[in-house]
């Protein structure tokens, strides 16, 4: 396949353009993004800028994370491993939704959008997962396991 045509190295180009062209943006931005977008190439823009947002919200929780545990090596171990084991997950689980992603045509101009859209959907439910290490659980909760004890009453 003619790699002009491959959607993977569209993709990563669109994408790594967009974030070299583009600082991280505020959610209101990113509202605003889609809200004023006219053509698919600004529909295909947002998304990609949802994506970067969600993307890097997931980097500062997963970082706060391995700080405020620093000293459970133990847990950071096996923290990492699933976070890996995470991303493998994610990125099969992408090729599950979009079989047919090296096809240009086939999910049609929107694609680009699309793929972003649900890449920050697995994002942020992932994020939702790392935040229980920041925020805690209530206490009694017999099943917490790793997870610290709420502050918040």
């Amino acid at each position: 396949m003619n790699n002009y045509f491959d959607v993977n190295a569209n993709l990563s180009l669109i994408t790594s353009l967009l974030m070299l062209s583009c600082p991280a943006l505020s959610s209101d931005a990113i509202r605003t993004c889609h809200d004023e977008a006219q053509t698919q190439l600004d529909i295909n823009h947002c998304g990609s800028l949802d994506f970067q947002s969600a993307d890097k919200e997931l980097n500062a929780v997963y970082q706060a994370v391995l700080e405020q545990h620093k000293t459970n090596s133990k847990f950071l171990d096996k923290l990492k491993a699933a976070q890996r084991a995470w991303l493998k997950w994610r990125d099969a689980e992408m090729e599950a939704v979009y079989p047919e992603k090296d096809d240009p045509s086939y999910y049609g101009s929107s694609f680009p959008a699309c793929w972003s859209t649900q890449l920050s959907s697995f994002t942020q439910a992932r994020t939702k997962q790392l935040q229980k290490w920041l925020d805690g659980v209530e206490e009694g909760d017999v099943c917490s396991g790793s997870y610290p004890l709420s502050l918040k009453k």
